[in-house]
């Protein structure tokens, strides 16, 4: 496949010119442009970097890649190494951020609601069909113990529970995948009994205090591996190209 045709398959598909976002999504590293070898991950980490190389990649697709907004434009030191890298063994690199955020089937919003056994039922902001945050419900209620306990097995990750003082039984959740701490409080004045993503903030404990809702935060990237992962699988099925996720462990 040539690098253009990925290209053109992966904007149809996942649709960036949708959604303003805090960098480019897209082609952000030009390599080959004969594409045979794809992996996919969350981060191009030099570390994931590596592992393309390693496997003899064409191109690199990620959720978090480079050039975001507010950081310097200079390359050098860590940037400077990983672009280096990229450029030296000719791999493309593809970047697509809030786009799989939200992808209705593959995005990292879908992939959770999936493992978790949650039926999405609509945008948290209200009215917004691109919202990044999302509400839906459980098919019976759960206790902020039972669903923790299930957040930490799947997720593999020890999540961190802050639960409201009335401790009361969970039916309606939002989430958002990665840092979406801060859409605690909207879940809250919709009434919503949990809200799950994958950080926390400081005032966060007493959002959940005052406001009585459960609150969950299980990991950036753990909550945010698993777009990357169905992406692969997407893309093995749907082209002739070798596809792989590789999943470079991150405790954060």
């Amino acid at each position: 496949m040539l690098r253009n045709e990925l290209e053109q398959q992966l904007n149809q598909l996942l649709k960036p010119e949708q959604i303003k976002d805090f960098c480019p999504n897209g082609l952000q590293i030009q390599g080959s442009n004969d594409i045979h070898k794809v992996i996919t991950g969350v981060t191009a980490s030099k570390a994931l970097i590596d592992q393309a190389i390693a496997h003899n990649a064409d191109a690199l697709v990620v959720h978090h890649g480079f050039f975001w907004k507010n950081e310097s434009y200079v390359i050098r030191g860590m940037k400077h190494d990983r672009i280096k890298a990229l450029l030296e063994n000719n791999i493309n690199l593809f970047a697509y951020h809030l786009p799989l955020d939200i992808h209705p089937e593959l995005g990292n919003n879908a992939q959770l609601a999936k493992l978790l056994g949650i039926e999405t039922t609509g945008p948290l902001e209200l009215g917004n069909p691109l919202s990044v945050a999302v509400q839906g419900q459980f098919a019976g209620e759960v206790s902020g113990e039972v669903l923790s306990a299930r957040i930490s097995e799947t997720l593999n990750r020890q999540c961190l529970h802050i639960p409201p003082p009335s401790n009361k039984t969970i039916r309606t959740v939002a989430w958002c995948t990665g840092g979406g701490q801060g859409y605690i409080e909207l879940a809250a004045e919709q009434g919503i009994d949990a809200f799950i993503t994958g950080e926390a903030s400081e005032q966060t404990t007493h959002v959940a205090h005052e406001m009585d809702i459960h609150f969950f935060a299980a990991g950036h990237h753990a909550t945010e591996r698993y777009g990357a992962k169905a992406l692969a699988a997407h893309l093995a099925e749907h082209t002739d190209l070798s596809v792989e996720f590789i999943d470079i462990n991150n405790p954060v």
